[in-house]
């Protein structure tokens, strides 16, 4: 009965925003062995179609990737609010700031993510990037 009200407490899709952001390799323990994840971006001309994944093994392909197209510096968290919507679905906006390896330069975005779980892991995610702002 606790695991369920921890799972309750803390969704997985923040255990894996949070261990994402502290350059955990954990996050992994986090997601279901298939998963289907998908990055989109929002009035942005990069080509991302290389941001999806099926399974782990991609997802560690992709997340390798990110960390030198993207975060080489990694990143910070500074708000990661979830909403619950239901049968294991969330609702996540995720705000962060990172040196972004394509302008060469710190900037801030915020993220709104669709995510779902199945037995405390996560196994459904779609995150549209809504702006990217130089700071």
């Amino acid at each position: 009965m606790s695991d369920t009200i921890t799972q309750q407490a803390e969704p997985a899709i923040d255990r894996v925003l949070k261990k994402f952001a502290a350059g955990d390799p954990a996050l992994f323990e986090d997601m279901a062995d298939s998963i289907d994840f998908r990055i989109d971006h929002y009035r942005d001309e990069l080509d991302v179609s290389w941001q999806v994944a099926s399974n782990k093994a991609e997802m560690a392909e992709l997340l390798q990737r990110l960390g030198v197209e993207v975060f080489p510096k990694g990143t910070q968290a500074l708000d990661i609010s979830t909403r619950a919507l239901g049968d294991d679905w969330y609702q996540t906006r995720f705000e962060q700031r990172y040196f972004y390896a394509v302008r060469q330069r710190m900037v801030e975005s915020v993220t709104h993510i669709i995510s779902h779980q199945q037995d405390g892991r996560m196994d459904f995610f779609r995150e549209t990037v809504t702006n990217v702002v130089n700071i």
